[in-house]
């Protein structure tokens, strides 16, 4: 197992398009680190670099204590899973298991034992004897990753490896991987771009935007601390709800305005977030996590002191266990290059309600008990300590600790 550490590290394609720009990341021994963010950001072409696929134009990435620029991809001891499976269709899954170790001419006792080892771990045992076209597409993605673990190599590279696979085979898959890495603790570098996979796999996540790293943290760190507009509208589903409101101090204190509402903004806040004095009577972007409402009624009493938003629902979504309540408030849908970047998702979800007017589509995830429906008024109460604020031309979250000073 190893390190894995890129300095500076630079991809640029013909024409001067930068795919990765000045990208410098430590990737400890044993991590699981996670690449993630919208189609064509370079986190497949990072991976690829490490790799040894790609060619990179600057820095210097080095592996354990190497540094491999200039190594061919079969010298770097690493293994990588694919989209696609990639397996031999002639062979048996037997036979595409130990086809890299037979290559690298190792013993066919050593083979057999590895094989064996991979297949009972990986619930492959009954399926040896098979080729890929009696196998599901799970199956198949197991027998992949099985090639990798057979080789044991310092650090698994794998892109995208769930992305065809139905929704409910993902989630197993999700906690197959997870089961393996606490067993193998092989340092892994995983490329997706579905933030909810980023979130519950990673050690920590990497969040990449045009080449630019924009902020690298523990999958709860970027949901409560976005560093900026973009990671705080790319993580998180449903996405953080933003406005354009005003910080403002009165006789009550402090509190932010918008679209005829008032929220009181609680003095802890601005000791959790330096500087957010110095934006009092001035305009900010204001953003809400959909799971930091709750419908009134079924608050339950935890909600004491909570600031109170009546509205009504115009779509709900029932979820089984929660309700999301799509709601208008009175106001313009914040117009910022982050938060327009952080919506391509590289599908068409977001092409949602035509709206009316010059109002947002928010949404609120409220418990199911609430039993709302559409139409219906519905009183929504908001946890005023969870509140995000930005930088209204920079898109910078004030008062994060990497903006500070900044």
């Amino acid at each position: 197992m190893a390190s894995i550490v890129l300095r500076n590290v630079d991809k640029i394609y013909a024409g001067g398009v930068k795919a990765v720009n000045g990208l410098n990341l430590d990737i400890k021994d044993g991590e699981f680190m996670v690449l993630v963010g919208p189609s064509g950001c370079g986190k497949s072409t990072a991976l690829r670099m490490v790799a040894g696929l790609e060619d990179i134009s600057g820095g210097e990435i080095i592996i354990g204590d190497r540094v491999v620029n200039h190594l061919p991809p079969k010298d770097r001891d690493i293994a990588m899973v694919f989209q696609n499976y990639a397996l031999y269709p002639h062979m048996t899954v037997e036979e595409n298991l130990a086809f890299g170790l037979k290559l690298r001419k190792m013993p066919k006792a050593d083979i057999a034992k590895r094989v064996q080892e991979a297949a009972k771990m990986l619930g492959l045992e009954q399926y040896l004897k098979r080729k890929p076209a009696a196998l599901s597409g799970g199956q198949r993605q197991r027998v992949a990753m099985g090639r990798a673990i057979v080789r044991e190599p310092q650090a698994f590279l794998m892109d995208e490896p769930l992305s065809n696979l139905d929704a409910k085979l993902r989630v197993s898959m999700r906690a197959s991987l997870n089961t393996l890495h606490e067993r193998l603790g092989v340092t892994t570098v995983y490329v997706t771009h579905d933030q909810v996979e980023a979130m519950t796999l990673g050690d920590r996540v990497c969040v990449l935007r045009d080449g630019l790293l924009q902020q690298v943290d523990t999958p709860q760190n970027l949901f409560d601390n976005p560093v900026n507009l973009f990671v705080a509208g790319f993580m998180g589903s449903p996405s953080m709800n933003f406005v354009n409101a005003e910080l403002v101090r009165d006789d009550g204190g402090a509190a932010v305005a918008f679209a005829g509402y008032k929220l009181p903004v609680p003095e802890s806040t601005f000791a959790e977030k330096p500087g957010l004095d110095a934006y009092l009577g001035k305009k900010i972007i204001l953003g809400v996590r959909p799971s930091d409402f709750e419908d009134a009624t079924a608050a339950n009493g935890h909600s004491a002191g909570w600031a109170r938003i009546p509205t009504r629902a115009e779509v709900t979504e029932e979820l089984g266990s929660e309700i999301n309540v799509l709601f208008l408030i009175d106001a313009p849908p914040v117009e910022h290059k982050d938060t327009v970047a952080a919506q391509d998702t590289g599908d068409d979800e977001e092409a949602a309600l035509p709206l009316v007017g010059d109002k947002s589509l928010w949404t609120a995830r409220v418990n199911a008990r609430s039993h709302v429906r559409p139409g219906q008024n519905i009183e929504l109460v908001v946890d005023t300590q969870n509140l995000h604020f930005f930088d209204s031309d920079s898109g910078l979250a004030i008062g994060h600790p990497a903006n500070v000073g900044n």
